[in-house]
């Protein structure tokens, strides 16, 4: 364990995993059993924002269309587009009132080579990370993930979904 609490992350397991297996977002949204660490914070009839499986920062949560697209702007209609972004800042609004942050970062990523459905990255930049360790070092799962178990998550799923009610 780091410094920081966190624990090593095995990139290429991870890359196997995405790699191999269908869509994890669609499997969450189906309620497969096998994401019970990703517990849904919130869910419209379009949307669903849930914690991430292998956080590298206290209250990471994803936020996705329930439709499997795939492309940020080419897939996203300008309503669509304007609706999930009001649903990614909702739902960084409830992680700042939940978990201590001096910023919050918001980012899509993903790749058609894995993880290809859309989703925003949510995730809380603690008070006090040195400089060096902030921004995209601090996202990185290469640098460590926090180690996560079921009962954090649904101690904070619990929370943030308080907030957002």
């Amino acid at each position: 364990m780091d410094p920081d609490g966190k624990v090593p992350f095995d990139v290429a397991a991870y890359v196997e995993r995405v790699r191999s297996r269908p869509c994890f977002i669609c499997a969450i949204v189906a309620g497969d059993p096998a994401y019970s660490l990703e517990r849904i914070v919130y869910e419209d009839a379009e949307h669903v924002a849930f914690l991430a499986r292998y956080p590298t920062l206290p209250g990471y949560v994803l936020v996705s269309p329930k439709r499997h697209v795939e492309h940020v702007v080419r897939d996203l209609d300008e309503d669509a587009f304007h609706a999930i972004m009001g649903v990614v800042r909702r739902v960084a609004l409830a992680v700042e009132a939940v978990v201590p942050s001096e910023r919050t970062y918001v980012l899509s990523l993903g790749s058609q080579q894995g993880n290809a459905h859309l989703h925003w990255h949510v995730a809380p930049l603690p008070p006090g990370v040195p400089y060096e360790r902030q921004q995209f070092h601090a996202l990185m799962a290469e640098n460590g993930v926090l180690p996560w178990d079921e009962e954090q998550a649904g101690e904070l799923a619990a929370r943030l979904r308080a907030a957002l009610s």
